[in-house]
């Protein structure tokens, strides 16, 4: 396969791609603090309305406003191969499943229908704690074995590159586990916010480093026709 040097002036869809990624990384980072920022200026229904990201669904319109058009991104994204858009995809209708299956609430009646399809809010809960679970597993799986795949020369910054991804990836699984522990142990219910945020900024970077958008990370030398980034 030829060599040739990274375009200075990359094709149209290659912009595209990388503005997908860019978009999706970005969707994950503002996410938290939108989310927060917008429900903090509302009435507060209980002490306890900054105790999680989900929770802010009963108080403003940012956490469907912002999940739902990256969960669209990630349906719509076409990876390198069948593994790649299967990840992707399911990550798109689980996290879909997060903003129809709305999480349970100290300020809400035991049983109160909740959510799109009005199911009972314990119910949701169950639905919107496996959703979200599984959501991430998704996403730090295509972090950790997609996005290192090579098919051209392994740069420098390309093993860099690995290094980020599989950190944001692997850092998914302990927050997840440090998140289930929280609950087995009883440990303080804001515990889940750190998390969240925590979470979501792994996912964010890892997308946004996929997406170019840190040109010190960016391959500079010749890499193969062809290779992934």
């Amino acid at each position: 396969m030829a060599l040739k040097k990274l375009s200075a002036n990359p094709t149209k869809e290659e912009r595209m791609y990388l503005r997908i990624r860019n978009l999706c990384g970005l969707l994950g980072v503002v996410l938290p603090w939108l989310a927060l920022f917008s429900a903090g200026i509302a009435a507060h229904p209980s002490d306890q309305w900054w105790w999680s990201i989900s929770a802010t669904y009963y108080q403003s319109p940012a956490l469907v406003g912002v999940l739902v058009p990256a969960c669209i991104v990630l349906i719509s994204y076409i990876g390198y191969d069948t593994v790649d858009n299967l990840l992707t995809s399911a990550a798109g209708i689980l996290g879909l499943g997060i903003v129809l299956f709305p999480c349970k609430v100290a300020w809400l009646p035991a049983g109160t229908p909740v959510g799109f399809f009005q199911v009972p809010m314990e119910i949701s809960h169950y639905l919107h704690a496996g959703f979200a679970a599984l959501f991430f597993v998704a996403i730090a799986c295509n972090s950790i074995f997609q996005f290192t795949k090579t098919s051209g020369v392994m740069t420098d910054r390309k093993k860099i590159r690995n290094k980020i991804y599989r950190i944001c990836g692997y850092g998914m699984f302990v927050m997840e586990a440090g998140l289930a522990l929280s609950m087995i142990l009883g440990g303080p219910g804001y515990i889940v916010m750190i998390i969240e945020i925590v979470l979501l900024h792994l996912f964010g970077f890892a997308w946004l480093v996929k997406g170019e958008a840190f040109p010190f990370l960016n391959d500079k030398e010749e890499v193969q026709a062809g290779s992934r980034t």
